[in-house]
């Protein structure tokens, strides 16, 4: 079974990505902060890693290089509410797979996680 890890600090979108993907067949664990999503990452190898951009403390780009680093192999796709050309570059070239800009539609979370284990599997 394919595992996710979805990180964020906000609840809500934790409940909301995590009920859908379940439903989808996916194995879903959660994290509301980086040090957190590190230690969860270490623990349960994720195939896909949905991380939040800005948080409170530990960033996105900075659990992103940390999870890549020990993980690389592990698909990130960053969520972010923030549509900003030099940030979506610079998460891209940290080692991001995928973005998706907040609100965002379910399905199109769903075509990210898929397209991106795809191409990781071709």
């Amino acid at each position: 079974m394919i595992k996710i890890l979805i990180v964020d600090d906000e609840i809500q979108i934790i409940r909301l990505l995590g009920q859908y993907l379940e439903s989808k067949g996916y194995d879903v664990f959660t994290a509301t902060n980086g040090v957190e999503a590190i230690r969860e990452a270490q623990a349960i190898e994720p195939d896909v890693v949905l991380l939040d951009h800005i948080m409170p403390g530990m960033g996105g780009i900075e659990v992103l290089k940390a999870i890549k680093e020990f993980r690389p192999e592990t698909v990130v796709i960053m969520l972010t509410a923030v549509i900003d050309e030099s940030m979506i570059q610079a998460t891209l070239a940290s080692g991001a797979d995928d973005f998706i800009t907040k609100p965002f539609n379910l399905g199109d979370v769903d075509a990210s996680i898929s397209k991106q284990l795809g191409s990781k599997q071709a």
